[in-house]
């Protein structure tokens, strides 16, 4: 087809768009909220996932963990691992390591003078804590942790609601030392910190680590070393330089430690294209109804113009051209409107903070956050150009096989 034939048949098609503007408007509509509504759905998926993919990372778990082979199985402190000597500092001092962390992490019971709760007795060194793990950030009340000799200790919002206490009151922490016995001790409660979940608040607290080795009689050794990456991309290589190098240790990345948002990830990917054929399918009807009205009210000018000697193939190279026309009118809307609910209307998100109790049951935060990614935009325009296309053939080819003189005759 030469560009006079194709801008011959574009200009028939743009005409005969409008032959039947209230029409075409209503198409045009249809493809824009379809596709508004896949951006909009994507936006919220993608908003979803990656929230939960970085409170995943950043709720203590880190791009990368190192522990002794049976910590994960059982983690008791006869599971701990020596302190990192100079050959691994100098591997975790790696480039593509942002920053890493020492723990101390093992279970504890804490007693105030009205309730008690098991927990998670966090040891850390606050100022390596500071973009790794969520504790890094300032807590809401009081202050945090100082040093890793800081005498006192830091809760959770929660958790100081359960055990009726809060700052400056006196809590008292047991938990097996190394010699086998009940290690126990008071803390002042100095700071109280929030986290996106309410199971969070209720499972750690955190003293400084060079306290909570005394404490358990763990000079020299850790439960744990904790680290994000610069490029979250690039975790395979990393761990197993690390695994090469240390052999001893059990090291695992954040997706074998947190299989379950793995999953989740690989079912958000099927789900939503899925969810895109159903919507393009809804959308689908209407286009191929509105052609097919189109071609037959246009009956006996197509035999007029196949009379004349225009081939079938360009009959359906016009509908074709009409579809496309329409698609991607209705695309540069649908992506326009629907960038602007994402990044504008709900730029800050949406709060759901009254039903924060359900959405923990999903391990969701109660703020549902919207980002887009190119890829997605990229597959929904393709899918609605393409599959929009093939939706078209049918009342092109019906379009091509009219009989001239029958096309003519026809009332």
């Amino acid at each position: 087809m030469n560009s006079n034939r194709f801008s011959l048949l574009t200009t028939l098609a743009w005409r005969n768009l409008w032959r039947h503007p209230k029409r075409t408007i209503v198409i045009l509509f249809a493809i824009m909220l379809g596709i508004w509504f896949m951006i909009v759905s994507a936006g919220m998926m993608v908003g979803i996932m990656e929230q939960q993919v970085r409170d995943t990372i950043f709720n203590l778990t880190g791009h990368i963990q190192l522990h002794h082979e049976k910590y994960l199985d059982d983690p008791a402190i006869e599971h701990s691992m020596a302190a990192p000597d100079e050959a691994l500092q100098q591997l975790l001092d790696d480039p593509l390591i942002k920053t890493w962390s020492p723990r101390v992490r093992l279970p504890a019971i804490t007693m105030s003078e009205y309730e008690s709760a098991g927990v998670f007795l966090l040891g850390i060194d606050p100022e390596a804590e500071k973009g790794l793990s969520f504790i890094g950030n300032p807590v809401v009340e009081g202050r945090g942790l100082e040093s890793v000799t800081d005498k006192g200790i830091v809760i959770g919002q929660r958790m100081a609601d359960k055990l009726e206490t809060r700052i400056g009151k006196r809590i008292v922490l047991m938990a097996q030392g190394k010699d086998g016995e009940v290690a126990d001790r008071g803390f002042r409660i100095v700071g109280l910190y929030q986290a996106e979940l309410e199971a969070t608040e209720t499972a750690y607290v955190f003293i400084g680590l060079d306290t909570a080795q005394k404490l358990l009689g763990m000079e020299g050794e850790i439960s744990e070393i904790s680290l994000i990456t610069n490029d979250r991309e690039l975790l395979v290589p990393l761990v197993e330089r690390l695994r090469t190098k240390n052999p001893q240790l059990d090291i695992m990345s954040w997706e074998e430690l947190q299989p379950f948002i793995v999953t989740a990830l690989k079912v958000y990917d099927n789900f939503m294209v899925i969810w895109y054929l159903i919507i393009f399918a809804a959308m689908a009807f209407g286009l191929t109804n509105t052609l097919l009205m189109s071609v037959f009210e246009r009956t006996r000018e197509i035999g007029l113009f196949q009379a004349l000697g225009m081939q079938p193939r360009f009959i359906i190279g016009q509908v074709l051209i009409e579809t496309l026309i329409l698609l991607l009118v209705g695309a540069v809307l649908g992506n326009l409107s629907g960038w602007f609910t994402t990044n504008i209307i709900f730029a800050e998100g949406i709060d759901l903070s009254q039903y924060a109790q359900g959405m923990e049951t999903f391990k969701m935060s109660s703020i549902m956050e919207f980002k887009l990614e190119i890829n997605d935009l990229i597959t929904i325009n393709l899918l609605v150009i393409v599959l929009g296309l093939l939706s078209s053939l049918y009342p092109a080819v019906k379009a091509a096989r009219y009989v001239p003189v029958e096309a003519i005759t026809r009332n």
